[in-house]
């Protein structure tokens, strides 16, 4: 489980996260939700422990910077970077000597062949498209077996294919007992998949709620984002 308490991340006198507070239930899939500029992608990098911040993060029950966090921290970011004298299999090879993995290259072949990366093994990491970095930025999220994982709008740049089966990796991590937090602002892209919303506006969570709350009011994802985030924006322009 992971417990995010009263997050608060500053750029000078500038709040990008304002008091963010969630849990993330094992089993489940939450999504993030907000606009451009929420502040999304700032909490999963403070997270994953690459940002300072104030508040408190733990991972089952360990502080998210420590060793034992990170062991159970997956994160796939929304914009990969990779070095350019690595191939994909090279890439693939650090990841599993960072994390002292043992018997990983058959587990590295099948999310190659899942991700329809096995003919791209030797590419170098500049000779990559846009869609073949995100491929293999989810192969490398995946490959130390995480218990939760963190993804920055996942779909970006993917082929309709690949989305399907990320979509059943998803589903599979899911049924094993993972916690998945994805972030997006693209509704449609995760309406079958989610247990948990939180959804951003301005920096703050204006709403947490469950899949089964939501369909007992008989209101729709869709339905629910819209109303908080034009709300919030009607009132930020009649303040001004």
């Amino acid at each position: 489980m992971l417990e995010v308490k009263n997050l608060t991340k500053r750029y000078g006198r500038l709040k990008a996260v304002d008091g963010v507070s969630f849990v993330l239930p094992d089993g489940a899939v939450t999504v993030l939700l907000g606009p451009n500029g929420v502040g999304k992608s700032t909490v999963l990098k403070s997270i994953v422990g690459f940002l300072k911040y104030d508040g408190q993060i733990r991972v089952d029950g360990h502080a998210n910077k420590s060793l034992e966090a990170k062991r159970l921290l997956g994160y796939i970011p929304e914009l990969p970077s990779f070095y350019p004298n690595l191939t994909v299999e090279e890439h693939l090879e650090f990841v599993a000597r960072a994390y002292r993995l043992k018997d990983y290259r058959e587990y590295a072949a099948e999310l190659l062949d899942r991700m329809d990366m096995m003919d791209k093994k030797k590419k170098f990491g500049d000779e990559l498209s846009k869609g073949m970095q995100q491929k293999l930025s989810i192969c490398c999220g995946l490959l130390t077996r995480p218990r939760i994982i963190l993804v920055d709008e996942p779909m970006i740049g993917l082929d309709p294919k690949a989305i399907k089966e990320l979509k059943t990796i998803f589903r599979e991590k899911r049924e094993a007992g993972c916690s998945l937090l994805v972030s997006t602002h693209l509704l449609d892209s995760v309406d079958t998949l989610w247990d948990q919303t939180v959804i951003m506006q301005g920096g703050q969570v204006k709403a947490c709620v469950r899949r089964e709350d939501l369909d007992r009011q008989g209101e729709s994802l869709e339905e629910l984002f819209f109303s908080i985030t034009e709300r919030e924006e009607d009132s930020r322009q009649e303040e001004e």
